[in-house]
């Protein structure tokens, strides 16, 4: 006997006895918990107190007809899956039942297997139903959560900024007055970069999450993405004594991908192996291939990170906070990005680390499928 079956409680309402004992009988062999009910005022005060899973209804029955008693159960319990069966079947009176919220209709004489077929249905229908409110409600407490989360975030540097303005305000004139305020403005500006990060962050995540990215894919040539990559980030590079190499030979294979998604998904892997690296360290790209992926490594001699902060890098808004990390900016959005982007282009991404040695992310992307013509 099925346990889940056991669970899972059916309510039987027909003005004929010999229906409601052969409904029972076939129903309560299969593992269900079965109640039933001689009119449809009966049934209705019973499911009033306690919904069924699914309701099984006959549509002509004396003082409230099943089409009613449909209709009261939608107001009661919205969520109750219901099933018509009826020894009066047309076209019609399906289309009526259909519309007053029966998800299936039945006609008499059915047999014991037509019976547990459509019951079977119902209840996986009710499931999954059941199973997507869940996750609507979980979706909307999660989105609830997101936006308290990054409006705080923003508030931080724009509390920041308000403060900066007011000294500036109240300055006033004496011989270092220029400076001071150069030195105002410049933290201003730091705090608004903040800012502007989050905010460029959070866009680029709810576009990837309403698959906007990844609409029209095509053939990707990795060595000219990264080449272009490397470029935008020489100079933070140079800035902080990083020697930055690529590694990737100009025949390797085309990804297929967006190169928006894959720009973004390079920039901030190859952003963090400079940002957490040590001066004078390196940042290695490589890559190699099979008949169906390639593999694109980032490698940095950077401060590295702690083992138990590994399975937590890839969450929204998680930084790795110590002694080392905590004068360098970031928003938290980074890795969540990178793990979105790789999934949506059906890869993978995997890291290694170990503490003051570096730190390895190496991707998974489908090759490009070579034209047909």
């Amino acid at each position: 006997m099925n346990d889940c079956k056991n669970q899972k409680l059916i309510f039987v309402i027909d003005d004929d006895p010999v229906m409601r004992i052969s409904c029972r009988k076939i129903l309560k062999k299969e593992g269900y918990t079965v109640e039933t009910f001689e009119d449809g005022s009966q049934g209705l005060t019973r499911i009033e107190k306690h919904p069924p899973d699914l309701l099984v209804v006959d549509l002509k029955m004396p003082k409230i007809g099943g089409l009613e008693v449909i209709k009261r159960v939608k107001e009661i319990a919205p969520d109750v899956c219901i099933v018509v069966i009826t020894g009066y079947a047309t076209i019609g009176t399906a289309i009526d039942a259909m519309k007053a919220g029966a998800y299936d209709f039945l006609p008499k004489p059915f047999t014991p297997d037509e019976l547990r077929i459509i019951i079977a249905r119902g209840l996986e229908r009710s499931e999954l139903t059941a199973q997507s409110k869940r996750l609507k409600a979980e979706k909307e407490k999660l989105e609830r959560r997101y936006i308290s989360f990054v409006s705080h975030q923003l508030q931080s540097p724009l509390v920041a900024v308000q403060q900066y303005l007011e000294v500036l305000k109240y300055l006033g004139d004496g011989p270092n007055t220029a400076e001071r305020q150069k030195e105002w403005i410049e933290r201003s500006l730091n705090r608004i970069k903040e800012m502007l990060a989050i905010v460029r962050d959070w866009l680029s995540l709810a576009r990837i999450e309403s698959h906007q990215l990844v609409e029209a894919l095509t053939a990707v040539s990795i060595p000219t993405l990264i080449t272009e990559v490397i470029q935008s980030h020489e100079l933070e590079a140079q800035k902080n004594n990083i020697n930055l190499v690529s590694e990737i030979a100009e025949t390797f294979s085309p990804v297929h991908g967006h190169i928006e998604c894959l720009r973004i998904l390079f920039s901030n892997l190859i952003g963090n192996a400079i940002k957490y690296n040590k001066n004078g360290g390196s940042v290695i790209i490589s890559g190699k291939e099979n008949s169906e992926n390639v593999f694109i490594s980032i490698h940095d001699t950077g401060m590295g990170i702690p083992a138990e902060n590994l399975e937590l890098i890839f969450e929204e808004f998680y930084r790795v906070k110590n002694a080392a990390t905590k004068h360098i900016s970031g928003t938290g959005l980074g890795l969540p990005i990178c793990k979105k982007i790789v999934n949506e282009l059906g890869g993978s991404i995997e890291v290694s680390s170990q503490v003051n040695a570096g730190t390895t992310f190496t991707i998974r992307l489908l090759k490009n499928a070579p034209s047909s013509n």
